[in-house]
């Protein structure tokens, strides 16, 4: 009776958390009709919005991943002083309120911001710039990909790391094809999020680089200015974002990747 009881009470908990989860997302998914929502993803507007969007939430992914992936590999395959130190650092933009984080980069890269001096010097002016979009939407997603990418690299086993480097094998030989093929699922999941997460940047970046149409608003910040006049276009670009989400989230699943992506020809530069 008690185990019954027990289960009962995980599938009310279990039930009430998929209703709380899933209604919204629901809810927005069947107020416009099929028809009515490709033509409200027609407007002008919300295409501009989309267009910014893909480009920078792209251009954000290259530079996480070029910055992000030689982070990974020391946190992973490393031990040195302040080591807990720098994980923490890096990981705090994952908790970090977003206006918080948009409010930083301001004080950092604003006209009157720690480097806003030096990079005037240059001719550079970030705030409310697509520039601005773009470092805002790094600061969000990099943690996303270095904690996937260091735990994927931290799997790899020790003993193919030290075959590598028995065979006399460079560190950077070692690294492109012993430890980044086989860890190469969770580098790329490590990707897939942090893409998905510039995508869906809100808070830092309406505080760092503004809401400006055409130039700084992506999708996120197109829905926050339709519905104060336009609920339906709203709903269709936010309809938008959920299906992009999900799609990642159920590729990431259920894609068919295997740690021996590469891993046979890894397995043999090891031996």
């Amino acid at each position: 009776m008690r185990h019954f009881a027990l289960r009962l009470c995980a599938a009310l908990a279990l039930a009430v958390l998929v209703a709380l989860l899933g209604l919204p997302i629901v809810a927005l998914c069947v107020r416009l009709a099929p028809g009515e929502l490709w033509r409200r993803l027609g407007d002008p507007a919300v295409v501009a919005a989309l267009r910014l969007s893909c480009v920078t939430s792209l251009l954000a992914t290259v530079l996480v991943v070029l910055l992000g992936l030689p982070a990974a590999y020391v946190l992973a395959t490393h031990e040195f002083p302040g080591k807990r130190l720098v994980e923490t650092a890096v990981e705090l933009p994952i908790v970090l309120p977003p206006t918080v984080a948009g409010l930083g980069l301001l004080l950092a890269f604003g006209r009157a911001g720690l480097l806003g001096g030096a990079l005037r010097a240059f001719g550079v002016a970030l705030p409310f710039t697509s520039a601005a979009v773009v470092v805002a939407q790094v600061f969000v997603a990099s943690p996303f990909f270095i904690s996937a990418a260091a735990a994927g690299l931290r799997s790899v086993d020790r003993r193919q790391r030290d075959s590598a480097a028995t065979l006399r094998a460079t560190p950077g030989y070692a690294f492109f094809h012993v430890l980044l093929p086989l860890s190469f699922p969770s580098v790329l999941s490590g990707a897939a999020m942090a893409w998905a997460r510039a995508l869906g940047e809100f808070g830092a970046t309406i505080t760092f680089a503004g809401n400006l149409v055409g130039r700084t608003q992506t999708m996120p910040l197109a829905v926050y200015t339709a519905l104060e006049t336009d609920v339906p276009s709203a709903v269709a670009v936010a309809v938008l974002l959920v299906v992009v989400s999900l799609a990642v989230l159920v590729g990431l699943r259920f894609a068919p990747w295997d740690a021996a992506i590469g891993g046979g020809a890894a397995r043999r530069d090891a031996r």
